[in-house]
């Protein structure tokens, strides 16, 4: 059934013809940003190649020998900083998450993992061929050799098993047959990885030389690196536990198989305007401490005092072991807390409309996005999508709020369509030959907010973009790891 409870305003009540202005500028910085960002990744590996070559690294092709062995460093410089551009992508570096979004970061860190595996494995193939050729030695023979006669070799080669480990472990394939918590155990290797990687540049590499240009671009990259993992994901969310203070407040049950679970806690201003953003919680309690949650905020925090003492609050489904136990947990519990992450927020707008589109619990993100994003009466068109009215998760606070901020507010509820399976509407709605247009005409000229499950969200990010809309509009929250 498809429900408008809140109408339109009338066409240009809103003050805005072409939909943009307020937050162009913001955009375009944000952009700019990212640009610089993709600029100085690429420039690190140029630098690395350039800086060997200034060392007196282009002398090695005088010979066959020398050009394999030539041609195996240049993949070992670039695999290696490709290996530690994965790092901070994955570091959670404010600069980074708040240009391209923690989902795409990551998605880049996703694929930067092939390259730089192939990288390091034509840096060892090719290195052993130079060296065997060197001296008169097959490559297998070359290779055991240095295992026996390099002291710290061993190493390297225990470094590239663990890459290749890692890097196996997050196909998609061979991930979704893991648990989250396996997942993230064996991504933690990486670390090993790299700390395996560095002892025999000390003896048979030229990264660390003395006198030379190389030894301090590395020990500089190297240094800074560990410094942002060690600040960002270690430090910081230690100091964001202490100072906030969260305790679970009460758990109540929103419908079946969902629960809100309030926390108060102090200085939850500082939290204020990142509805849609997620954070990571870890509940600390026997059998969940360990567990770390990607939620969002289902709602912008409460103050209680001067003193800074608030409320804030998740809404949690079912989806797994995890999330299940979440259901129980007792008041009184302690939580720490890392974030807020991502751009699914106001940080992401380039367009004065916004449509927000959400299905199942992915609407309890729109929920706070819908109470803190700025927009004038008539600009707004929110669109929950479920199965029946009880899986329109906080709907009744969501109509309380459309109504009181002037949003269009919709409900589709109904059984998918069986025969058209690239419909993220109804059957009845699809039948209809029901677009998303249809709900929001002027959704070309908007800022299009998805939250979702990941089939259902491509579905309506293909209809979105049939109907007009720009890649730079569409702003996706995933749910999946």
């Amino acid at each position: 059934m498809n429900t408008q409870l809140l109408p339109a305003l009338p066409a240009g009540s809103n003050g805005s013809r072409k939909g943009r202005g307020t937050f162009t500028a913001a955009h375009r910085r944000r952009l700019f940003r990212a640009d610089l960002l993709t600029t100085a990744a690429w420039a690190s590996v140029a630098a690395a190649v350039a800086l060997w070559l200034a060392d007196g690294g282009a002398t090695g092709f005088s010979t066959l020998a020398g050009a394999f062995t030539a041609l195996g460093i240049v993949a070992g410089l670039a695999g290696m900083d490709l290996v530690l551009l994965m790092l901070l992508l994955a570091a959670r570096i404010p600069l980074i998450d708040q240009s391209v979004g923690h989902d795409r970061a990551l998605e880049f860190h996703r694929k930067l993992g092939k390259p730089s595996l192939y990288l390091l494995l034509a840096h060892g193939i090719l290195i052993a061929i130079g060296y065997g050729m060197a001296e008169g030695l097959d490559p297998v023979s070359e290779a055991v050799s240095l295992w026996v006669l390099v002291p710290d070799m061993w190493l390297a080669y225990v470094s590239m098993a663990l890459f290749i480990a890692v890097v196996v472990t997050s196909l998609v394939a061979i991930r979704r047959r893991f648990p989250y918590e396996f997942w993230y155990a064996v991504h933690l290797l990486t670390y090993a990885a790299v700390a395996t990687s560095l002892p025999h540049q000390f003896s048979v590499g030229g990264l660390f030389a003395e006198g030379t240009w190389q030894r301090w671009y590395w020990l500089a990259v190297c240094i800074a690196t560990g410094a942002a993992l060690l600040h960002y994901r270690v430090l910081e969310p230690v100091v964001a536990t202490f100072r906030h203070q969260l305790t679970v407040s009460r758990v109540v049950q929103v419908a079946p198989g969902v629960v809100s679970i309030e926390m108060h806690g102090l200085h939850l201003d500082e939290l204020a305007g990142t509805g849609g953003r997620f954070f990571i919680w870890r509940f600390l309690a026997p059998g969940l401490w360990w567990h770390p949650h990607p939620f969002s905020l289902s709602a912008e925090p409460l103050q209680f005092d001067a003193s800074g003492r608030g409320l804030l609050r998740i809404t949690v489904r079912n989806l797994g072991r995890g999330s299940a136990q979440l259901a129980v947990v007792k008041p009184g519990t302690k939580v720490a807390v890392e974030g807020p992450y991502g751009i699914f927020s106001t940080a992401a707008r380039s367009r004065d409309r916004v449509v927000m589109i959400g299905a199942g619990i992915g609407i309890t993100p729109l929920r706070a996005l819908l109470e803190s994003t700025p927009f004038a009466p008539g600009q707004a068109t929110v669109i929950l999508r479920g199965r029946s009215e009880q899986e329109l998760y906080l709907g009744d606070e969501i109509l309380e709020l459309a109504r009181n901020r002037g949003a269009t507010l919709f409900h589709l509820t109904g059984a998918r369509s069986v025969r058209h399976t690239g419909s993220w509407l109804p059957d009845s709605a699809t039948r209809a030959g029901h677009r998303l247009a249809d709900y929001a005409p002027d959704v070309a000229n908007a800022d299009v907010y998805v939250c979702g499950p990941a089939a259902w969200a491509r579905n309506v990010i293909a209809d979105a973009r049939a109907a007009g809309v720009k890649e730079d509009q569409l702003h996706y929250e995933r749910f999946d790891w």
